[in-house]
């Protein structure tokens, strides 16, 4: 099916920043400075679940999770790299990758709903998407 067809969830569009495309997913972070937060989310229509993707969308999915959260880890030096797939709350399919340090408010917990969001400082997360866009290989905006 053509990306045409397909359109971000208006809950992730308003919590993130667009950082560009892999061949499968859209890279976005995620406007919560608390902690170094990405999100992957398939360009496929009506896909819900992992399981909606076919085989060989499923090994890019693991591909570009990887290459992200490299990158992640690269750039922020993280303890541990959280990555989930839940969607209870939005149900299109998107997959989270969170940089993790044993001194971030959640640790060692999960970081859903620990601490109020923290906008990022506009120099600051534009910084931070620069590297992340050179490390994930994602070229000029």
């Amino acid at each position: 099916m053509p990306d045409s067809a397909w359109s971000l969830n208006p809950q992730l569009k308003q919590d993130t920043i667009d950082i560009g495309d892999l061949p499968l997913c859209r890279v976005l972070v995620i406007n919560d400075a608390n902690y170094p937060w990405l999100l992957l989310v398939p360009r496929r229509p009506e896909a819900v679940e992992i399981i909606d993707l076919d085989e060989v969308e499923r090994a890019q999915l693991m591909a570009e999770i990887s290459r992200v959260g490299r990158a992640l880890k690269d750039v922020t030096g993280c303890h541990k790299l959280n990555i989930a797939a839940l969607g209870n709350i939005v149900p299109q399919l998107h997959v989270h990758v969170i940089a993790r340090r044993s001194s971030d408010a959640a640790w060692p917990r999960p970081v859903w709903g620990v601490a109020p969001p923290l906008e990022y400082d506009g120099d600051e997360v534009q910084r931070f998407i620069s590297m992340l866009r050179r490390e994930i290989g994602l070229g000029s905006p």
